[in-house]
């Protein structure tokens, strides 16, 4: 089984979420700006940078939000590799300096956007959009977007 280990960040300003949409072949959705570390990179660097690759916009690295493990079986994978794909994935919450998006070329993701918290759910997300705002406290249907959701004990 293959690990994989990559880092991401939530960009949450003014009741709007930063997302990339990713894809690959026919599989496309959005998600949390970030992605794999590479050899001895720091989780904190490599969420900079991908930041930077993924929107053109330089990220400053806030709290630690929690790690996600999650195994999951990929789909197109090569005769002789092991579909299973275990990925561990480090959740920052991050700011970014204001500037214009731009999208990356010739990578994983084709588009960066500034989308409404309570536009977020009716986007084709992937997981980690709603793991990503629920560490963080995001709720998305609350009127003012960016309002932490409520706790309970329970």
């Amino acid at each position: 089984m293959d690990l994989r280990v990559a880092a991401y960040a939530v960009v949450e300003r003014r009741g709007r979420l930063l997302l990339t949409h990713w894809r690959r072949g026919h599989m496309h959705g959005w998600t949390l700006p970030g992605g794999g570390l590479e050899s001895g990179e720091d989780p904190r660097d490599a969420v900079v940078r991908e930041v930077l690759e993924e929107t053109g916009l330089e990220a400053r690295i806030g709290k630690l939000l929690g790690v996600d493990s999650r195994v999951m079986v990929r789909e197109e994978v090569p005769d002789g590799i092991d579909p299973e794909l275990h990925t561990i994935r480090i959740v920052y919450r991050a700011s970014v300096k204001d500037g214009p998006l731009q999208h990356e070329i010739d990578g994983s993701s084709d588009e960066a956007r500034w989308v409404p918290l309570r536009e977020v759910r009716a986007l084709r997300t992937l997981s980690l959009v709603q793991t990503g705002m629920r560490m963080a406290g995001i709720d998305p249907r609350s009127r003012g977007g960016g309002q932490r959701a409520r706790r309970t004990a329970g």
